[in-house]
C-alpha cells in the first residue's frame, strides 16, 4: 500500500455528526481557512467514537480545479455492481481495487450512493461507516471521491426528505478535501417537470451544508448537449459549478459533440464523466481506439478530465436483478479489466492518456500484427469474416488481411475500416496509403477515404488506384484528400468486390496533414 498523503481537513464519521456539528453560514465559511483543528463523531451503536486529525480546508475553488482536471475512474466491484457495492461491502477487494486504479494512473474515484440502500430520509449509522472507509481506502491509495447521489430514485414529490437525506451524507465531508464534489443526480431527466422542481429545491440546500462543494448534474448519452442545455435553462437562480457529459457517442466525431457540448453550458466548464464502448458488442481493440479518439478530442477540447467507465467488467450476476441494466449484456463489458482482473487493451490506451503519453495512430492495428480480438478493425457490408487475418502472407511482420471471393452490395463494395485517433477538421489534408497485392484477383479492389458529418451523413470519399488484375506483387496505394466542408469524422476503407481471387493488404499508413 503507498503511504497516503497528508490530508487536509478531513472530518469523518457516520451521518450522525449532523447531531454534534452544525453546517457553517456562507459568509462563514467563504472566509474560514481552517476548520476546528480535530474534529470528533460521538458513539453510535456499535460504532466507536472517530477523532481525525484536521488541515487546512478544501474550498470552492480548489475543489473545482481538481474537479476539472481529475483522472477519474468510475468503479463498482466486479462481482458486485450498483447497490450491491454498499450492501456488499468488501474492503479487502475495494483496497486491492483502487491500487489498481492508481497503478493505471487515475487519482480520483467515481461513486454511486443509493438512497435506498443507505436508508432514507436518514441514513443508517452502518452505511454512513461504509460510506467512510470507502473514502479512506480511496485516499489511502492517492484517490481523491466523487460522490453521485439519488440514482435509480424517483421519489421528487419529497424535496424535504431528499434534502436531509442529501445533508446528511454530506455534511461529514464538508471541509475534507479528499472528496471533491457531489453529482446530485445521475443521468438527470431535464423533460421531466417533477425532477426539475425538485432539484431546484435540492441545490439550495445542499449548498447551505456544504457551501465549499462543487455541485453538479449529469446526462444520458441520448440527451447529448441539448440535455445540457435544458439543465442551464431550467435553473436560473440556483446555478450549477460545473456540468458532466456522459459521452457514448461515435468516438470518431468526438471532438465536435465535446465542443457542442461545452457551448450548451458556457462559460462553465464540462468534465466527460462517463465514456466508453462494451466489448460485448465490437472487439477490444475497437474499445482501446474509441477510449484514445474520446481522449485525444478531449485534450483538443481543453476538457481536462475524462472519466472511463468502467474499471472492470461485471460478472455474471453481479448487477443486481432489480436493475434495469442487469438484462442488458452489454453492461456487463465496459471494463479496461475483465471480471477475472486480466488487463483488456483499453487498459494500456487509458494509463497512456493519464501519464501523459501519445496517442497515436499506432493504435490502430495498422500492420494487422494484433489477434482479431484485439484489433480494432471493422468490418462494412460484408459478415466478418470476409477479411481474415493470414498469417502465412506478409508484406512486413507476420500477418497481413486477406480477402477472398468477395461480392458486391449495390454499388458499394465490402471492406474493413477503423478510423484515426486524431479528430478531423475541414480543410484539414488527409493522406492515407496501404500496400496491396493479389492473386487471379477480378472486380474492385482499393482503399479509399469516406468523410462525415456530425449527424453522421456521408459527404463523399477520395479512392486509389485499383490492384492490377490478375497476379500481382506488392504494390503501394494512395490516397490524399482535403476534408470537405462540415466534416467531423473520416473512415479509412481498405475495399474488395466482386473479387474471385484473393487480395492482400499489410502496412497501412493514415496522417493528417495541415489545414483549419
Amino acid at each position: 500500500m503507498r503511504t497516503a498523503r497528508t490530508r487536509a481537513a478531513a472530518i469523518v464519521a457516520s451521518s450522525l455528526l449532523l447531531a454534534v456539528a452544525a453546517p457553517a453560514s456562507g459568509s462563514d465559511a467563504a472566509t474560514r481557512t481552517h476548520p476546528s483543528p480535530r474534529a470528533t463523531v460521538l458513539p453510535v451503536g456499535d460504532f466507536a467514537p472517530v477523532t481525525v486529525e484536521s488541515g487546512p480546508a478544501a474550498t470552492l475553488k480548489s475543489r473545482l480545479a481538481a474537479v476539472t482536471a481529475a483522472r477519474t475512474i468510475n468503479y463498482y466491484p466486479s462481482n458486485a455492481g450498483w447497490s450491491a457495492m454498499w450492501t456488499a461491502f468488501d474492503p479487502a477487494r475495494i483496497e486491492a481495487d483502487m491500487a489498481k486504479a492508481a497503478e493505471l494512473g487515475a487519482d480520483n474515484v467515481r461513486i454511486i450512493i443509493f438512497p435506498q440502500s443507505f436508508g432514507f430520509p436518514r441514513p443508517r449509522a452502518e452505511y454512513a461507516e461504509r460510506l467512510r472507509k470507502f473514502i479512506s481506502i480511496a485516499d489511502s491509495q492517492g484517490l481523491t471521491v466523487k460522490l453521485t447521489l439519488f440514482d435509480w430514485w424517483s421519489g421528487y414529490s419529497d424535496a424535504a426528505g431528499s434534502a436531509a437525506w442529501a445533508k446528511a451524507v454530506l455534511t461529514p465531508y464538508a471541509d475534507d478535501p479528499r472528496v471533491l464534489s457531489v453529482e446530485l443526480k445521475n443521468e438527470f431527466v431535464s423533460t421531466d417537470p417533477a425532477a426539475v422542481a425538485w432539484v431546484r429545491q435540492l441545490i439550495p440546500a445542499v449548498r447551505e451544508a456544504v457551501p465549499q462543494m462543487p455541485l453538479t448534474l449529469s446526462v444520458d448519452a441520448q440527451s447529448g448537449a441539448t440535455g445540457l442545455a435544458r439543465i442551464k435553462s431550467s435553473l436560473p437562480d440556483t446555478p450549477l459549478d460545473y456540468y458532466d457529459y456522459h459521452f457514448y457517442g461515435n468516438s470518431e466525431r468526438a471532438l465536435a459533440e465535446i465542443r457542442r457540448a461545452q457551448e450548451a453550458v458556457a462559460p462553465d466548464p464540462i468534465v466527460i464523466g462517463e465514456t466508453g464502448l462494451s466489448t460485448a458488442v465490437t472487439s477490444e481493440g475497437e474499445q482501446g481506439a474509441y477510449l484514445a479518439r474520446v481522449f485525444a478530442a478531449a485534450r483538443q477540447a481543453d476538457v481536462r478530465s475524462v472519466a472511463p467507465w468502467t474499471l472492470y467488467d461485471f460478472a455474471d450476476g453481479a448487477i443486481p436483478s432489480n436493475s434495469q441494466v442487469s438484462k442488458v449484456p452489454a453492461q456487463y463489458k465496459y471494463g479496461l479489466y475483465r471480471a477475472d482482473g486480466t488487463a483488456k487493451f483499453a487498459a494500456s490506451v487509458v494509463r497512456t492518456a493519464w501519464t501523459g503519453g501519445a496517442l497515436t495512430n499506432g493504435l490502430l492495428d495498422l500492420g494487422f500484427e494484433a489477434g482479431p480480438n484485439s484489433s480494432p478493425w471493422r468490418p462494412y457490408l460484408s459478415p466478418t469474416a470476409v477479411a481474415d487475418r493470414d498469417w502465412s502472407t506478409a508484406r512486413t511482420g507476420g500477418a497481413s488481411a486477406r480477402f477472398s471471393q468477395t461480392v458486391r452490395t449495390g454499388s458499394s463494395l465490402p471492406s474493413i475500416r477503423t478510423s484515426p485517433i486524431d479528430p478531423v477538421r475541414a480543410g484539414q489534408t488527409w493522406h492515407a496509403e496501404a500496400w496491396a497485392r493479389g492473386a487471379g484477383v477480378t472486380g474492385s479492389n482499393e482503399i479509399a477515404l469516406s468523410w462525415f458529418d456530425i449527424n453522421d451523413r456521408w459527404l463523399g470519399q477520395a479512392s486509389s488506384q485499383q490492384v492490377a488484375k490478375g497476379d500481382s506483387g506488392w504494390t503501394r496505394l494512395t490516397v490524399d484528400a482535403v476534408a470537405p466542408a462540415g466534416a467531423t469524422s473520416v473512415q479509412l476503407h481498405l475495399k474488395s468486390g466482386d473479387n474471385k481471387g484473393s487480395v492482400w493488404f499489410d502496412d497501412v499508413d493514415l496522417s493528417a496533414g495541415g489545414g483549419s
